[in-house]
């Protein structure tokens, strides 16, 4: 998992609440499991005019021009702006996995679903809960100025706008840990490798049997 500390990225405001997993990341697309491939399916049936199917040649599909994600001045975000209750609906690491795989690096949303949230943090993407009233604010400023851009500080927990304002948040000591050090659940084991290493040793000389 990629170490997270400061970034600075563009914002694509996703003017919707309640955005629930379905709409992330279609269920056509949930058969594989290889973590890599979703972005260009992210937020499919919005963002193509005619429907897809795994396999396809995406790259052919009738973008929508109205969807934010095809608007040229939102290309390339790595900051998704969004309403309440963002990652409602059925469970699914897939719909964290093609956030990710697009280059978005971080959602920031008055609420998120918990099954959403807590997938985020496993694949290395940080959720950020604002204030209502602070995003809107956002989506305000994201509107008025193309390019508009936000800087995220996770040592410092904070939101930083092109103007200097800093909005704080905040975020599980443990879980900032992980991604400040860019550990998900198989990093965090395998740092004690050798200690697992040596009482699989120490087990095979007690119990040989449990080995044959």
């Amino acid at each position: 998992m990629r170490k997270f500390e400061t970034m600075t990225g563009k914002v694509v405001p996703m003017d919707r609440p309640n955005v629930d997993t379905d709409a992330i990341i279609p269920k056509q697309y949930l058969k594989s499991i290889k973590r890599t491939g979703f972005g260009v399916t992210l937020f499919d049936d919005w963002r193509y005019l005619d429907p897809g199917e795994p396999g396809m040649d995406h790259g052919k599909r009738r973008e929508n021009p109205d969807f934010v994600l095809n608007q040229p001045r939102y290309r390339g975000g790595q900051i998704l702006l969004a309403r309440k209750n963002f990652g409602c609906g059925s469970s699914r690491e897939h719909a964290v996995w093609a956030l990710d795989d697009y280059g978005i690096r971080v959602v920031i949303a008055p609420s998120f679903a918990d099954i959403f949230f807590n997938n985020s943090f496993k694949s290395g993407l940080l959720p950020i809960v604002l204030p209502e009233d602070v995003v809107d604010r956002l989506f305000q400023e994201t509107f008025a100025s193309e390019g508009y851009a936000l800087t995220v500080d996770l040592e410092a927990q904070t939101v930083v706008t092109p103007s200097g304002q800093a909005y704080a948040f905040e975020v599980d000591e443990f879980r900032k840990y992980c991604l400040l050090n860019g550990f998900d659940d198989i990093g965090l084991t395998l740092r004690h490798a050798d200690e697992i290493r040596a009482y699989e040793a120490r087990r095979a000389r007690e119990a040989p049997w449990l080995f044959n």
